[in-house]
């Protein structure tokens, strides 16, 4: 018997030739039980035998409904279509003998958006497991070759058309040129390695330090910290490490960063243990009071849009909140694709459902707690400090309030 058929080979048909021979039927019929449930066993059934094959499903939601292309990969139906031709276009993807780029992206964005797992996946597709697993690598190489080009630094020369078009930030921060923050992404990692990566909710988390412009869009990404680290550990290492060309302000240019970061030159906090976040000023009788709460409310409704950035991310690539067991340096690497995805969708769908849900700049996002640096004697702090005191006064004199 050979690959699965029901054929009895010669060896077995003089076997039988020598049982009769002598003359032994008992004997033939047990042989013949034997062989039946050998065969039995060892015959081949195919698992993938659904009537929907991968590319017939591609083809289906191609050609269907476009809400349905934008639940399944989490982007329009034109911005899927122009994605698979730039990676045919730039060689990053090919088409293989049975499955098509088209395919291949499904693959990866189905993981990515949704979090679905292998076996899901391989039931979606009607592939094997190897073939799932090789295809969402292929992807996430194309896609991080896709995020050198995507993730990158606007010109500092010109002024942000958000702050411009905003009076109640052209007239302050027109020197402001994008915001930084942290936030956690969950990891998944052995139990003898989660002490670094517990986060403060005690979940295991990487935290990723990312820049961002005022068009939501990820200019910096530097992911695969552990949870433990604070903000200003993991940016005084990005400005340490050359190789990762952090994009720092020219002089007089400044990014806009909360309190958990050191005051210094390039880098504007707001004033300490003051009301900050949007959230602490709603309500009736809440307005900024002072010169001080003043400033940190405009200065929170500009850095909001990292805030928001974070929350178009996370809600759109599941997988951030839910990271399959990968080695932690692929967790990391996802973590950058994603990024560079969510750069993509903003460049060619400016009217994306998700970025509208994140769009408005006062939504109160990101209100958690942050540590406080104590940088008063840094001379770096001091010049910073200076300009952030300069900013508070021309807001007050602007408000009819006192000067700090």
């Amino acid at each position: 018997m050979e690959d699965g058929s029901n054929s009895i080979s010669n060896e077995q048909v003089q076997s039988v030739d020598q049982i009769l021979d002598d003359g032994n039927l008992d004997l033939l019929i047990g042989w013949l039980c034997l062989v039946a449930m050998d065969m039995s066993v060892h015959t081949k059934e195919p698992i993938r035998d659904r009537n929907l094959s991968g590319p017939e499903w591609m083809r289906e939601l191609i050609c269907g409904h476009s809400d349905r292309i934008y639940e399944a990969f989490r982007m329009e139906r034109h911005v899927f279509l122009n994605l698979c031709d730039l990676m045919r276009i730039r060689g990053w993807l090919k088409d293989s003998r049975y499955v098509r780029i088209d395919e291949q992206v499904g693959i990866f964005l189905s993981l990515v958006g949704h979090n679905n797992s292998t076996r899901d996946l391989c039931e979606r597709f009607q592939r094997s497991r190897h073939t799932i697993s090789t295809y969402f690598n292929l992807v996430l190489k194309a896609v991080l070759k896709l995020a050198k080009e995507i993730i990158k630094s606007p010109s500092f020369d010109v002024v942000p058309p958000k702050i411009l078009m905003n009076p109640n930030h052209a007239r302050y921060f027109k020197d402001c040129v994008g915001a930084i923050d942290g936030t956690h992404v969950d990891v998944t990692v052995a139990r003898s390695q989660q002490i670094p990566y517990r986060g403060r909710r005690g979940n295991t988390t990487q935290n990723v330090l990312c820049v961002c412009s005022f068009d939501m869009k990820f200019t910096f990404v530097y992911s695969g910290w552990e949870g433990s680290a604070n903000d200003c550990r993991v940016l005084s290492a990005a400005l340490a490490t050359p190789q990762l060309q952090f994009p720092r302000p020219p002089p007089g240019k400044y990014y806009v960063v909360d309190s958990g970061y050191a005051a210094q030159s390039g880098f504007l906090t707001p004033f300490r243990r003051e009301r900050y976040h949007l959230n602490d000023y709603r309500g009736s009788g809440r307005r900024p009071r002072t010169t001080r709460e003043l400033f940190n409310y405009r200065h929170s409704s500009l850095r909001n849009v990292i805030e928001r950035s974070f929350g178009a991310l996370k809600n759109r690539f599941t997988i951030l909140r839910h990271m399959p067991p990968f080695t932690m340096k692929k967790q990391a690497l996802i973590v950058i694709a994603c990024c560079a995805l969510h750069n993509y969708i903003r460049d060619q769908d400016r009217m994306d459902k998700n970025f509208s849900q994140y769009g408005d700049p006062e939504y109160p996002y990101g209100t958690t707690e942050v540590d406080v640096v104590d940088d008063t004697s840094n001379e770096e702090a001091i010049e910073i400090n200076i300009l952030r005191t300069s900013i508070a006064n021309q807001m007050a004199r602007d408000y009819n309030m006192p000067e700090i």
